[in-house]
C-alpha cells in the first residue's frame, strides 16, 4: 500500500496542518486510505466530485470533473508529493500514499460539539473507579454490600467498553475509515456522495 522515501523526516505541525486544513487534499487521503493502492488521478477526480456535488460519479457532468481534475493534478496531488504523504507520477497520472500518511491521523479525532474530549472522559472514569474501590475497601456503607474484588471488575468491564467504544469510533473518524469522508456531509436523496465546497 505505502511506500516512504529514504531519507525523509517526520512532518512538521505546520505542514500537516496545512496539508489537513484543504478539505479536497482530505478527500485525496480519505479514497487513497480506503483503496487500499494506486489510484488514478481520473478515479480520484470523479468520486471527489461526486461527494462534493452531492452525485453518484456516473451523474457528473464534463465541468465538474475537468474542475477536480485540474485542482488537483495543478496544486494538490503535487503538495501532497512534496510533502511526502504522497507519490504523485504526473506522466503516468497514478497516486500512491508513502507511510507519511500515519503521521496525519493522530490530528484528526473529532469532538463533536456537546461531546467531551476522550481523554477527559477517562480521567472522570478513573477518578470514579477509585472512589468506588476505596469506598469499598474502607467498608463504608452501602460499599460493604459487595466484596471488594467485584467492584474492582466493575470498573474493569466499564473500562473495557469504554475502551472498546474509542476504539471503534476512533477507527470510523480516521482518514479512510468509512465509505464516505466524515466531513463530506449528509449525501443529497439517491446518492452515494456528497458535499459542498
Amino acid at each position: 500500500m505505502s511506500r516512504t522515501r529514504p531519507g525523509e523526516s517526520e512532518l512538521s505541525k505546520d505542514v500537516i496542518f496545512s496539508m489537513l486544513s484543504n478539505q479536497r487534499r482530505r478527500h485525496v487521503l480519505h479514497y487513497l486510505k480506503r483503496n487500499d493502492g494506486p489510484a488514478t488521478i481520473r478515479d480520484l477526480a470523479e468520486q471527489i466530485a461526486a461527494w462534493e456535488n452531492g452525485v453518484e460519479i456516473q451523474a457528473l457532468n464534463y465541468k465538474q470533473r475537468k474542475r477536480v481534475y485540474t485542482s488537483l493534478h495543478q496544486t494538490h496531488l503535487p503538495k501532497l508529493d512534496d510533502c511526502g504523504i504522497v507519490e504523485y507520477n504526473r506522466d503516468r497520472g497514478v497516486v500512491t500514499l508513502t507511510e507519511k500518511v500515519s503521521e496525519l491521523d493522530v490530528y484528526l479525532e473529532v469532538v463533536p460539539k456537546n461531546d467531551i474530549p476522550w481523554s477527559d472522559y477517562y480521567l472522570g472514569l478513573a477518578g470514579v473507579g477509585l472512589a468506588l474501590v476505596v469506598a469499598a475497601w474502607l467498608d463504608i456503607a452501602p460499599f460493604t454490600l459487595l466484596p471488594d474484588i467485584a467492584y474492582a471488575a466493575l470498573v474493569t468491564v466499564v473500562l473495557g467498553i469504554s475502551a472498546g467504544f474509542h476504539a471503534l469510533n476512533s477507527r470510523r473518524n480516521l482518514l479512510g475509515g468509512t465509505d464516505r469522508p466524515a466531513d463530506a456531509g449528509p449525501p443529497t436523496a439517491g446518492t452515494t456522495g456528497a458535499d459542498d465546497d
